[in-house]
């Protein structure tokens, strides 16, 4: 007799507008830079209410097109936080830019404006902040900073599609350049892509190039003026998108009950609103706050600062529920370790947090009952009363 059903940690929604959607493109026999390429675009860039947007294969290609918008090289050190995906910070080794990391604030786990402020120096290109999990960093004092310092400012909205800001402004769309994602577990998808939001024209102009070898658009075939790259968007995973974005809202309000419905069943077994109660004990994500959204990406909690995190993920995975540590540190990647000499203890609150997180499953269409399921299995696993 089998057990009860797994429960992913992730699952795109797709239906039947984006199969038809993908049948129109395919049937043209346009699959790369046609029509749809164009259309999605626009109707992102609509979204936002900017002037322009760059599809490309990846949010790690957006982000490093917009490294090279902005003209970060070689002896350039930028800010950023450990706290993030790996692409945040490579995209910097890309163009031979080396990274500065410095610690994130405890409640909202961004970059903390005061440890970046403190961290600039002589070197200093600029600042990438991350706006993690969906929740928007600190982007008036991180601006007022690039301001006064004459810095650089690259925002990666990778997971933050529908995030707001404190001023009301989303992320993304407040003049920087800014990277989106598209992976499967987003808050939309193209299966994999990308999206560039670009500061001006030239920066629209010059990735358009760059993500196609370097060709411009009036050049002849096979004729190229710049370095560029395959970083393509399909046709096919434009139809994706362009069926995506005209249900996000829908898909942005269920992610968002969602995540209610699990913060009320966690509270429910003793778990703390972030910078309330006890620190070390079971902590939930950080909902709105004033004018800030959330544009809920994951769902990750703090265990206590007791428990046997990777034990749990194990044994959770046996009972069928996948469960995952969100997200690493990038500076103790064995990766940064050996080129940088990073080291543990140097960024404590991120450190903290990243040993404690747990990230559950979570998606648009999760269920009842499998909510239930999982935070009755993690109480059991913590040594509390099952609801």
């Amino acid at each position: 007799m089998s057990g009860p059903e797994r429960i992913p940690l992730a699952r795109p929604v797709i239906g039947p507008r984006e199969e038809e959607l993908v049948l129109e493109v395919m049937r043209s026999g346009m699959l790369s830079l046609g029509p749809m390429l164009t259309r999605f675009e626009a109707a992102f860039a609509g979204r936002l209410g900017v002037d322009d947007a760059v599809a490309v294969s990846s949010g790690t290609a957006a982000l490093h097109l917009a490294v090279r918008e902005l003209g970060w090289g070689r002896g350039d050190e930028v800010l950023t936080t450990p706290l993030s995906f790996i692409a945040s910070s490579n995209c910097l080794l890309f163009e031979d830019a080396r990274p500065v990391f410095c610690d994130v604030d405890p409640l909202t786990l961004t970059a903390d404006p005061a440890a970046m402020e403190a961290a600039a120096g002589e070197r200093t290109a600029g600042l990438l902040p991350v706006h993690i999990f969906g929740w928007p960093a600190a982007m008036d004092e991180i601006e007022r900073l690039a301001r006064a310092r004459g810095f650089g400012l690259l925002e990666d909205a990778a997971q933050a599609l529908g995030t707001v800001c404190s001023d009301g402004r989303q992320a993304g769309a407040r003049g920087n350049p800014a990277a989106f994602a598209f992976y499967a577990n987003k808050q939309m998808t193209t299966g994999e892509g990308g999206m560039l939001v670009p500061a001006g024209p030239e920066g629209g102009a010059g990735a358009r190039s760059e993500r196609n070898q370097g060709r411009a658009p009036n050049m002849k075939f096979m004729d190229h003026d710049r370095l560029g790259f395959n970083y393509r968007l399909t046709d096919v995973q434009a139809a994706i998108g362009v069926a995506q974005l005209e249900r996000l809202d829908d898909l942005l309000a269920s992610r968002a009950r969602v995540a209610d419905a699990y913060s009320a069943r966690l509270a429910a077994i003793g778990a703390a609103e972030p910078g309330a109660g006890d620190p070390d004990d079971l902590v939930l994500p950080l909902g709105d706050r004033g004018e800030e959204r959330r544009s809920w990406f994951v769902y990750v909690v703090r265990l206590p600062a007791d428990a046997d995190r990777d034990g749990i993920i194990a044994e959770l995975d046996r009972r069928g529920i996948d469960a995952r540590p969100y997200i690493p540190c990038i500076h103790l990647s064995d990766l940064y370790r050996e080129r940088f000499g990073t080291r543990e203890g140097q960024f404590p609150v991120a450190e903290d947090f990243s040993r404690r997180s747990l990230a559950l499953p979570f998606h648009p269409g999760l269920e009842e009952a499998a909510m239930e399921r999982v935070v009755s299995e993690l109480a059991g696993l913590l040594g509390r009363p099952r609801p």
